[in-house]
């Protein structure tokens, strides 16, 4: 009986075949690659991580106002008042960034005002989904990761919910052109199962509430995006890992926003770009 010879036809179940790993994706992450190469190399990729300037006045000042309104969720229904929120502003604050104690204690008082009328105006009965809630979920190439202020449920949807307090109102526009809220949506209504297009940006300072309904197509312009830049610094971190150039690989790109970056003592371009500004030049006047 002549012998059968079998061959095996390699190629259909090669490398070109294996699932594309997803690139984990976070707004900040996104932001950092758009505004400089280099601070996004300094960043994520450099170990050690460089040293990094210090603590910055209208960070803390957010950073009290964001504990203080989880914080205010975190009591007992009957114990969310305005003035409770004002109390919780001094119980988390710091002074870190200010220019000295009486510049310090102008903002506390101002931050306990934004929190006391925002919760006066605000319906807080009702117990918000999450409060600096990671959300993470695989979305087309990517894994969108982040922490969502508060998530709440309306009609059987979630709603995004950011807080800001920086110095100027914010609308509509600001809202839909949100990448960092496109990607919480993405991420919440997988992670949590349920319906959400709704994102609000409510402005503290002012009381204004910007509102976006996203459309899957808008989401699917903001995920495209994501998935770009995510491409984009992948191979960038991959082809250094692998021996390539850092300064070809991330470039930087002076302007006016190097006068407070974190990585300036680290940069010449940056310092040559303009002076340093005070830690407390971003606050409000």
């Amino acid at each position: 009986m002549p012998v059968r010879t079998v061959y095996l036809v390699q190629g259909q179940l090669g490398f070109d075949s294996m699932p594309r790993k997803l690139i984990k994706v976070t707004p900040s992450r996104l932001g950092v690659w758009n505004d400089c190469r280099r601070r996004f190399r300094m960043t994520y990729v450099d170990r050690p991580t460089p040293p990094r300037g210090g603590p910055w006045a209208h960070s803390t000042l957010g950073a009290v106002v964001h504990n203080a309104l989880k914080a205010l969720f975190d009591l007992p229904v009957e114990r969310r008042t305005p003035d409770s929120a004002a109390a919780l502003v001094g119980t988390h604050w710091k002074d870190d960034g200010f220019a000295d104690s009486a510049q310090a204690g102008e903002f506390r008082e101002r931050a306990a005002g934004w929190v006391h009328d925002y919760v006066k105006e605000t319906d807080v009965s009702d117990d918000p989904v999450g409060l600096e809630r990671w959300v993470s979920a695989p979305v087309g190439t990517i894994v969108a990761e982040g922490r969502v202020d508060r998530i709440d449920q309306r009609g059987g949807e979630l709603v995004i919910v950011d807080y800001k307090t920086g110095r100027h109102a914010l609308t509509t526009d600001d809202a839909r052109g949100s990448q960092a809220l496109a990607l919480y949506v993405l991420a919440a209504r997988r992670t949590l199962r349920r319906p959400c297009t709704r994102v609000e940006l409510h402005h503290l300072p002012t009381g204004g509430v910007a509102v976006w309904e996203h459309t899957e197509d808008s989401l699917a312009r903001h995920l495209s995006r994501a998935e770009e830049a995510a491409d984009e610094f992948q191979l960038a971190i991959d082809t250094h890992k692998a021996g390539g150039d850092p300064e070809v690989l991330f470039p930087p790109n002076p302007g006016r926003q190097c006068s407070w970056c974190d990585f300036r003592r680290n940069c010449a371009e940056g310092q040559a770009a303009g002076p340093a500004i005070d830690p407390w030049a971003m606050l409000s006047p």
